[in-house]
């Protein structure tokens, strides 16, 4: 916050009684919202964070697990297209020439 230069408007936790009272102390003129979904946001952006930590869980190491999931994602990458980000046209040629890029690859 100090790099910022201004002090939020808002601040928004999940109901952990702790937080309540750092709010006071530290700045008790900001809002405080503990309400249930209001959280949801900060939570959606950690997902990817959990998705490649469920998968961590069956490796021996952090080092195997970085080296499978680095080369995973490149190929993850190259068939998760967005479906709904595009046209049904535009979708079926980028599907196209992915699959040309697998064979390339795979070959």
């Amino acid at each position: 916050m100090r790099s910022s230069g201004s002090e939020p408007r808002k601040i928004v936790t999940d109901k952990l009684r702790s937080y309540g009272v750092a709010h006071r102390e530290l700045m008790p003129d900001v809002i405080h919202d503990t309400a249930r979904y209001a959280n949801n946001r900060a939570e959606q952006s950690h997902e990817s964070n959990r998705v490649r930590e469920r998968g961590m869980r069956r490796f021996k190491s952090s080092d195997q697990a970085q080296r499978f999931l680095s080369a995973h994602a490149a190929v993850y990458n190259l068939f998760n297209l967005g479906r709904h980000l595009v046209g049904a046209e535009h979708y079926r040629n980028l599907r196209i020439s992915a699959l040309n890029e697998w064979v390339v690859v795979a070959a």
